[in-house]
């Protein structure tokens, strides 16, 4: 059965713009898809949903990367990042949902981008040829809201470094087939409805293209790690 991960980095519940849309999405997915998809929710902002990555498990790596024996410590700091990435490895396709928080991503979204993206597990590197993703045969659906920023406003109404950030993320670890749609503003604006409704039409739009892919994909090999 297909796997889709869908990844929350909204604290709002209910109250959320992205997760409302996300979740229609989601829905529209299921009634298009050909095929049982197994849809599993991680929400970042969950007690416990993610490991610190501090000082232990930056020793942990440098540990793997020098050839040095780790610590019992830094195993278990290491072995709680890698389930962490064991879920994201796993599944067919991802939907993200993310509001825009001082023009960029959430710090909760940035730190699960920081514990999965390690080397040998979504990238490699090769001192002549540099990066190389390692997620590729992937699909994902980026849900970008912000409540008063859109594009095309003055830089007195803000910027977007979020949309941008998470774009070249995806590329970088090789997911390549990635559909962005925008919600804003979701406050300020001359009619924030109409917008939201543009982004429902682009998410309907984008479902049964989504659910087709999905439903052949088949089962993905987690990236060698």
């Amino acid at each position: 059965m297909p796997t889709l991960l869908h990844i929350n980095a909204s604290p709002r519940g209910s109250h959320s713009s992205s997760l409302k849309l996300a979740r229609t999405f989601i829905d529209s997915v299921r009634e298009s898809s050909g095929s049982d998809v197994d849809v599993e929710t991680l929400n970042l902002f969950d007690s416990g949903a993610l490991p610190e990555f501090g000082t232990t498990a930056a020793g942990a790596k440098m540990a793997i990367f020098s050839g040095q024996q780790q610590t019992s410590e830094q195993t278990r700091a290491w072995d709680a990042a890698r389930a962490v990435f064991d879920q994201f490895a796993a599944a067919d396709a991802y939907v993200f949902n993310i509001p825009m928080w001082n023009s960029g991503i959430p710090y909760v979204l940035k730190q699960w981008i920081d514990v999965v993206t390690q080397p040998g597990w979504s990238f490699g590197f090769d001192p002549q040829a540099g990066y190389t993703g390692l997620m590729t045969g992937r699909q994902a659906v980026a849900i970008h809201t912000s409540g008063v920023y859109a594009p095309g406003v003055p830089p007195a109404f803000g910027r977007d470094f979020s949309s941008t950030f998470f774009a070249d993320w995806l590329d970088f670890v090789g997911i390549q087939d990635a559909t962005h749609v925008r919600f804003a503003p979701t406050v300020l604006g001359s009619d924030p409805e109409q917008a939201r409704l543009l982004a429902v039409s682009k998410l309907d739009a984008a479902a049964p293209a989504f659910a087709a892919r999905l439903a052949a994909a088949g089962v993905l090999q987690p990236a060698a790690g």
